[in-house]
């Protein structure tokens, strides 16, 4: 008995009773495994169908839709996607004439890895970190490996992809150039890049930290400037850093500037009843190559002021109080006689004015009256000269 259900026939009828009651099943039986398939963009995709060399009849469908790309089928039923774009990406299932689920895709496209943009900052001498930028879309998940190199042994830089930055700690300080490699690789390919970099060059500390801007109770000229230094710089006499102070009114467009060794210092030219902005940057003292830090925010100080009030010199029984009794009625004459008053300057005012009109009509009366009788004795006197010159023409 255990050999009949092994024969041919029985095993025929099982597959047909399991075909029957759950399709589903006998499709992801006969299914061959699915998985992921990458693609260049732009370029012809070819998805196969299934590895038998048995040329059978397919139909494909894309995400359970029979629309797709613009597309062939080869003879043998693989699909070939034609100049594919970013629409062509999904799921495509190949199917046989019966409607038995052959195989499942899933298509993803992009490009190839191309060269980074790499940038380095060395925030102190025991740390570098270095962050680069993709000159490509690759539109594809990628890895990232990085190294470093002192010029004699390649050592990791530790990578994070996340942020897209690697660090080197306690790099070898004193050689004069390095150089960084990183490999991006994703489904396409990959590409290596590097980039040379000069630490002493790029040392840059970050600003200075806990700036405050204090007075100076009895200097109404002096403000205290004290900061930390960065918490990202060591703590040794061998790392020390010189501090740029700068400081104006507020208001100014000029800065005055001042440097320092320590992490405080005293201004003594602060403007007097003013506010004063404030902005302190450090750099490595020693190696004069290295960059100075960013400012450090914006601060508000003021010197200090005296609030107290002066006391008067008088006595207390020199100050001049009101009277106790006022009077007033007797405001009443005083501003009618300077009603009364008001009105004769308005009067005399008034006559002025006519007695210079009469003068001035006087005077260009007497003009006119001059001018006409020299008028008329030019006229008596032009008519003699003609009178005798007729008289001379005349033939005795």
């Amino acid at each position: 008995m255990p050999g009949l259900l092994f024969s041919p026939v029985c095993l025929t009828v099982i597959w047909f009773l399991s075909w029957s009651l759950c399709p589903s099943c006998a499709q992801i039986w006969t299914d061959e495994v699915s998985g992921e398939q990458y693609g260049h963009l732009e370029s012809n995709v070819t998805l196969a169908c299934n590895n038998s060399e048995i040329r059978l009849p397919v139909s494909w469908h894309l995400s359970h839709s029979t629309v797709l790309p613009w597309h062939q089928v080869t003879p043998n039923g693989s699909l070939v996607l034609l100049r594919v774009n970013h629409s062509a990406q999904g799921t495509y299932s190949c199917y046989d004439n019966s409607g038995r689920l052959l195989r499942s895709i899933k298509l993803r496209l992009g490009h190839p890895p191309g060269r980074l943009t790499i940038s380095c900052q060395v925030p102190n001498h025991t740390h570098v970190r270095c962050s680069w930028v993709e000159t490509v879309k690759t539109f594809l998940p990628a890895e990232y490996n990085a190294s470093f190199s002192n010029g004699k042994e390649w050592s990791p830089c530790i990578v994070d992809v996340t942020q897209k930055h690697c660090d080197v700690v306690h790099p070898a300080f004193w050689q004069p150039i390095h150089t960084l490699r990183i490999t991006e690789t994703n489904a396409l390919g990959s590409k290596n890049t590097t980039a040379s970099v000069k630490l002493h060059e790029l040392l840059k500390p970050d600003p200075p930290e806990s700036v405050l801007v204090k007075e100076l109770e009895g200097y109404p000229k002096k403000l205290l400037i004290s900061w930390r230094f960065p918490s990202s710089w060591p703590q040794h006499d061998a790392f020390p850093l010189i501090f740029h102070i700068r400081y104006r009114p507020r208001g100014s467009i000029f800065w005055s500037e001042i440097y320092s060794l320590d992490n405080s210092i005293v201004i003594w030219d602060a403007l007097a009843g003013h506010l004063h902005q404030v902005q302190v940057r450090t750099r490595d003292e020693i190696n004069a190559e290295s960059q100075w830090s960013e400012w450090s925010p914006l601060l508000l100080g003021r010197p200090w002021e005296d609030y107290t009030t002066p006391e008067p010199d008088v006595e207390p029984e020199d100050i001049f109080t009101l009277p106790t009794k006022s009077k007033p009625e007797a405001s009443t004459p005083k501003s009618r006689g300077s009603k009364h008053g008001d009105e004769g300057n308005l009067g005399l005012v008034i006559l002025l004015v006519l007695f210079s009109v009469v003068i001035l009509t006087t005077i260009f009366s007497l003009i006119f009256v001059v001018w006409m009788r020299q008028r008329r004795r030019d006229h008596a006197t032009k008519q003699e000269l003609t009178s005798m010159v007729k008289m001379k023409s005349i033939p005795i």
